[in-house]
């Protein structure tokens, strides 16, 4: 597997954080986030089941451009 690193949150400093990567063999984009809140996922499951192997990831909103980054990268080959 070979990720290409995107980005990560900017004010995240050292300590765990955000962060996009793009696998350059299979396209799929890769999120690290901050796992999501109980709530937050009572309310996903009402549209899309979750299953064990899956989760729920918040990403805060000045990271919109990494995803966006990410995505035009792996559709451009």
């Amino acid at each position: 597997m070979r990720l290409r690193f995107v980005g990560k949150d900017p004010e995240s400093g050292d300590h765990g954080c955000p962060a996009v990567w793009v696998d350059e063999e299979t396209k799929e984009i890769v999120v690290q986030g901050v796992t999501a809140d109980a709530d937050t996922i009572a309310r996903t499951v009402h549209d899309s089941p979750l299953p064990a192997h899956e989760s729920v990831v918040r990403l805060p909103q000045r990271m919109i451009p990494l995803p966006r980054k990410a995505l035009d990268g792996a559709e451009s080959g």
